[in-house]
């Protein structure tokens, strides 16, 4: 047990890296960021596999074996357990005031008769008794063998939580997707933004399913009174979803509530902006005409992004930042105020030349600006500040228009097959915790005898007396509530548990 708790202290301090330093299987896009912002440390940082801690070979040992030491804890206390349900409980000890809780009292009757009734007091409270045995005036009771039962209940669901967190992983996958506003996506390998298979799935266990962004609202904090000015209060979207073979159904989801697919979740990752662009050419011809993805940057919103013009040539790459509620600061230039579409503003430069140097891949958020050249008026870099309607030309001729505003929203697709278990052995083990913190482990002894030369009065002697498994504090209540029953039962008494337990306290 002690190895185990040892493990369990190891394991929690393996996964502090994991959420001090950006994972693989979470973000690469903040893993790549983070390597190109720090290229000393993080060459050795990846080296320890710091950035994949959970899917690390050295956490995966602590994974397991916390498990053997688990099953080498639960096998032997379930032997010893089952022994202890069918075994009988011991016989009363000679000297029960050596006990931790006693008392006695006498009453009228015979012996048997009063041993009879202390077994009928201890059936009664669900004890477990000891087998008669002729002319044995004493008998034992034990209760709170699910205390056990509760303990070893909460080890082995706790071991069905681990294997089932390991069959998620082993199994499952999670696919990362944006789509904007009025757009269809298809689920494919080949379609995902992310995609993370686990060791053992594979490209064909993703289902094929169709899910439509219909329309997606957020409200944010408008009171200008406080720190919660700006803060969102409500994502809530309408998807359409179609299974092959099935008929298209419309959901309502939200941040909690994610969109259900053939048994499949959908949750609302995240969301933000994309402008729509038009460029044309001197001609007045086409060159690009699309919704642009925009990444907010802050809790403002205002977001950076790129737009790739490649039907023209050389190259176009605008650059630049969507701006909610455009605000001008003196010392920070252009912000955002306000994440709400107040006064909305696009800010961008642009560069000419290859977009893509090499064929070498590229994020779509971003425009490799190394081998390109900056387009300049007069001698000054173009910067060009839009709203919605507005437009710029460019110095020969390329006009670049902002029609307008759609959302976007960034979903995730997960399937993890050791969900389900793993939340019923959550719930069991919330169980056996209740039953081992609840359920007292308890022996009471009884003894039926002849009153002592120092006891003045007639009659049978009853002694009760107690013992716990481990902390126990209200034991002496049991105790007298055993007594009591059995003087009860016995008719009139001498005298009380409580008399005779002052009585002996005072001396």
């Amino acid at each position: 047990m002690r190895t185990a708790i040892y493990l369990l202290l190891l394991l929690a301090v393996a996964t502090v890296p994991g959420s001090i330093f950006p994972q693989r299987s979470v973000d690469p896009v903040r893993v790549r960021t983070f390597v190109e912002n720090n290229p000393d440390l993080a060459p050795w940082l990846d080296r320890f596999l710091l950035f994949d801690v959970f899917s690390s070979p050295w956490f995966a040992s602590i994974y397991l074996l916390l498990m053997i030491s688990l099953v080498g804890c639960i096998i032997p206390r379930m032997g010893q357990h089952l022994r202890s349900i069918r075994a009988q409980p011991p016989r009363a000890p000679r000297r029960l005031t050596q006990l931790p809780a006693s008392a006695e009292a006498t009453v009228t009757g015979d012996g048997p008769t009063a041993l009879a009734a202390a077994r009928t007091a201890l059936k009664a409270k669900g004890y477990r008794l000891r087998d008669a045995e002729d002319g044995d005036l004493r008998v034992t009771g034990e209760k709170g063998y699910l205390k056990e039962t509760g303990n070893l209940l909460f080890h082995l669901a706790l071991l069905g939580v681990i294997v089932a967190f390991a069959g998620g992983n082993l199994f499952g996958w999670r696919g990362e997707v944006i789509i904007q506003e009025g757009q269809s996506w298809t689920a494919t390998a080949g379609t995902f933004d992310t995609l993370n298979l686990g060791p053992l799935a594979q490209q064909g266990d993703i289902p094929s399913f169709t899910v439509g962004l219909t329309e997606l609202d957020v409200a944010f904090e408008t009171r200008s009174e406080g720190a919660q000015f700006g803060q969102p209060r409500s994502f809530e979207g309408l998807a359409t979803v179609e299974l092959p073979g099935q008929e298209t159904q419309q959901q309502q989801f939200a941040v909690n509530h994610p969109i259900s697919v053939g048994g499949e979740s959908i949750f609302l990752l995240g969301n933000g902006y994309a402008p729509i662009v038009t460029v044309r050419d001197a001609d007045r011809k086409i060159l690009f005409s699309d919704a642009v993805t925009f990444l907010p940057q802050d809790n403002n919103y205002a977001s950076e992004g790129a737009i790739k013009v490649t039907g023209r040539d050389p190259g176009l790459g605008l650059v630049g930042g969507f701006l909610p509620t455009l605000r001008l600061d003196p010392e920070l230039g252009m912000t955002s105020s306000f994440p709400g579409l107040v006064d909305p503003a696009l800010a961008l430069t642009a560069f000419e030349g290859d977009l893509f140097p090499d064929g070498r891949p590229q994020s779509v958020f971003t425009i490799a600006t190394d081998q390109m050249t900056q387009v300049t008026d007069d001698g000054d870099p173009v910067a060009m500040l839009l709203r919605p309607g507005e437009y710029f030309e460019l110095p020969d001729g390329t006009t670049v228009e902002f029609e307008g505003i759609i959302r976007w929203a960034g979903l995730l697709v997960r399937h993890d097959p050791g969900r389900v278990p793993a939340l019923g052995f959550a719930i069991a083990c919330v169980i056996g915790l209740a039953m081992m913190l609840g359920i007292k482990r308890r022996r009471i002894y009884i003894r039926v005898g002849p009153p002592t030369s120092t006891t003045t009065s007639a009659g049978t002697v009853v002694r009760v007396a107690g013992q716990p498994r481990g902390s126990d504090p209200g034991l002496q209540g049991v105790v007298d509530d055993v007594l009591f029953r059995i003087t009860r039962s016995m008719g009139d008494r001498t005298k009380t548990p409580e008399t005779h337990r002052r009585d002996k306290d005072t001396g």
